[in-house]
């Protein structure tokens, strides 16, 4: 049994980094899996679908644009996967969470886990893959490959769930925040982005320690 992770939004200058955790069953159908930076956005969401009433298991988590200024893109990114694995051994949160919400409003956890009350066993049976170069610290073996969301099914499934979710959040932000226009380009270093940011100063998500941008 593998779990794969993935992130969506290292390269942004605003709003947090998000990261999913996925574990598939052997009758999952892969063929509508894709890196998900190759699929529109409608082809996304329905593979997001697939996967959150498909899968044995799926967690997503965050870390927050102050932590990302805290510790660091990478770390936070890290931050973001554990807590996304962490969904899928937490019962309180599976009871809670366990459905995608048709909104985000908060950077909360949420996800829907296998194993109910035996968490220890997972490192028995489970491996992990992460996509990149480097890996979370999690209570089972992992391992970083490069492009694994364009090879591996699970990692692929991470992908599209830590994309659609931090796309749904940040969409909310942009109803917060009108002025940045984050609904449109989800705080991605765009010329529209940078040229709000200039003009009305860094709005409240703003990740300061990126220098791209001269506030």
């Amino acid at each position: 049994m593998l779990c794969g992770l993935d992130e969506a939004g290292r390269g942004p200058l605003a709003g947090p980094v998000c990261a999913a955790a996925v574990v598939l069953g052997g009758d999952f159908p892969t063929g509508l899996l894709d890196d998900s930076k190759k699929l529109k956005p409608r082809q996304r969401d329905d593979a997001r679908r697939v996967i959150v009433e498909k899968a044995l298991a799926w967690g997503v988590g965050w870390a927050s644009h102050a932590e990302i200024d805290r510790i660091n893109i990478l770390q936070a990114s890290l931050l973001a996967m554990r807590r996304a694995f962490d969904c899928l051994l937490t019962a309180e949160q599976r009871q809670v969470t366990s459905l995608w919400p048709d909104t985000l409003e908060t950077e909360a956890p949420f996800g829907r886990g296998a194993w109910a009350d035996a968490p220890a066993a997972i490192s028995a049976g489970v491996t992990a893959v992460a996509d990149g170069t480097f890996s979370p610290d999690l209570p089972l073996p992992c391992t970083a490959l490069i492009k694994a969301d364009a090879s591996v099914p699970e990692v692929m499934a991470a992908s599209i769930l830590a994309k659609t979710a931090r796309d749904l959040l940040m969409e909310h932000y942009g109803r917060l925040y009108p002025a940045y226009g984050y609904g449109r380009h989800k705080g991605y270093p765009t010329r529209e982005h940078r040229r709000l940011v200039k003009e009305h100063g860094p709005s409240p998500i703003q990740r300061l320690t990126f220098r791209s941008i001269a506030f």
